[in-house]
């Protein structure tokens, strides 16, 4: 099942249950008390929306793609136990016990909720392996390595159609003795050189790594080309080694894998990061509309052409978006030169761009991209097509920046200056690699205070 689709199924279906168990913990109450409920219809809408939060934060939004079912019922029961304890606890501070439900019925409203949300979730769990074993809605899959282990990689996910995979080729190392054309009928589509080609070319979402221990050098250079594209890429656990703190456990019927590069953020850290991009955004945006309007009309008079100056960017997993920026630039900037890289006295900025880029007004219409999903408020500096194919060449982790969702300003940004070069790339690219293997929400604060910092004392690049 896609992860949209699935997304919309589990919202639909806890909506059912959440609301199906206020409803009855309501009718048990009121046989109870005698008493109806007052605005029973706000009270259900709020009780729903208390709980899609808390099941946000907790991941239970998240695709649960050939999980146990075991540990999204724990994660449910964690969600649910943590909810009714906050209630507990408003409800005795309120100081009103007997206006409301009393704490005995908080917790058969736990129970309620924990038995039909993970009821309802195991029902689509268990309808998701039925399509799975009948080949519907498995993720084509490649298997790198050409070895008894890979042929036992692929024997273990033949066994288990369950786990969603369809393996569509084998990709077979450079030092690999092709003696068979391909293994119980599945073929050796090329080698692994070739892997982002092949990717595209099977529509491949899942990479199983199978390499035998002469071909372990090869490991980094297949995590480099899956970097910044939306696959998912495990290994055997014998390739730990070479990954470590990079990789995640994923075992399921007794089949251990390795996920590489698996989420970075907790699930509330991701939820609190996704929300203070949206309160930040519309904050800025409607707070300074006055301002950006004067700053708009300044543009006009300054120079011809138009307010806003739009350009295509890379965004995460490899997404091209459109970033806007308030026009710092002679319309013409880049007629002759062609794409390059901003300059210090640029002599393309005009009057009012480098005031604009001095307080770095220039990047204010880029909320409005944090705001639809296409950045973040911290990350590393979406660049431009053009640049990341030049730059992928020469440096081989530059996709990996690629895996998150670019940002206004990012640990590089606050750490050394403006790009100028490749070299200046290059070191640029250290921290934003730092940035995704410690990103959290407490360090994204802290990146931007530090912005903050600098943009109060003035400190733009003309």
């Amino acid at each position: 099942m896609h992860k949209r689709i699935d997304r919309i199924v589990l919202l639909s279906l806890d909506f059912l249950t959440v609301n199906f168990a206020f409803v009855l913990s309501s009718l048990m109450w009121s046989l109870r008390s005698a008493e109806p409920p007052e605005d029973f219809w706000v009270s259900m809408a709020i009780n729903y929306g208390y709980w899609l939060l808390w099941f946000f934060l907790f991941g239970l939004y998240r695709h649960w793609y050939a999980q146990s079912r075991l540990d999204e019922v724990l994660t449910i029961f964690r969600a649910t136990a943590l909810g009714s304890l906050l209630l507990f606890f408003l409800e005795f501070l309120s100081g009103r016990p007997e206006s409301g439900p009393t704490h005995r019925w908080i917790v058969v409203y736990w129970a309620l909720v924990f038995v039909f949300v993970s009821a309802g979730r195991l029902v689509v769990r268990a309808l998701q392996k039925r399509l799975l074993e009948a080949g519907i809605g498995a993720k084509n899959t490649l298997i790198v390595g050409w070895s008894q282990k890979a042929f036992d990689l692929c024997d273990m996910v033949l066994k288990y159609p369950a786990l969603g995979y369809r393996v569509v080729g084998f990709v077979a190392p450079q030092n690999a003795k092709k003696r068979k054309r391909g293994y119980r009928g599945i073929p050796v589509v090329g080698s692994t050189q070739e892997l982002p080609d092949l990717l595209d070319r099977h529509r491949a979402t899942e990479v199983l790594v199978g390499l035998d221990s002469t071909d372990h050098d090869q490991l980094l250079e297949i995590i480099r080309f899956c970097n910044g594209r939306e696959v998912g890429m495990k290994i055997i656990p014998d390739l730990y080694d070479i990954v470590s703190g990079q990789a995640r456990i994923n075992s399921i019927y007794g089949f251990p894998l390795i996920e590489v590069t698996p989420w970075f953020l907790k699930p509330w850290e991701e939820a609190m990061k996704r929300m203070t991009d949206v309160v930040v955004s519309l904050v800025v945006l409607i707070v300074g509309s006055p301002l950006w309007a004067l700053v708009a009309l300044a543009i006009v008079l300054d120079s011809p052409g138009p307010v806003f100056y739009r350009q295509v960017r890379v965004g995460r997993n490899g997404e091209k978006f459109t970033m806007l920026k308030f026009r710092s630039m002679r319309e013409d900037a880049e007629s002759l030169s062609g794409p390059k890289w901003a300059e210090r006295n640029d002599p393309r900025v005009t009057r009012v761009g480098k005031i604009l880029r001095r307080l770095h007004l220039d990047e204010v219409p880029q909320f409005l991209n944090v705001l639809v999903g296409h950045m973040s408020l911290v990350g590393p500096r979406p660049e431009r097509a053009y640049f990341v194919e030049k730059l992928e060449r020469d440096l081989p982790l530059y996709r990996r920046r690629l895996r998150v969702r670019p940002g206004m300003t990012g640990w590089a940004q606050i750490k050394y200056r403006y790009d100028q070069s490749v070299e200046d790339v290059r070191t640029k690219l250290k921290y934003d690699l730092f940035y995704i293997e410690n990103m959290s929400w407490r360090m994204d604060l802290k990146i931007l205070f530090n912005t903050l910092y600098v943009l109060m004392r003035g400190k733009g690049h003309v």
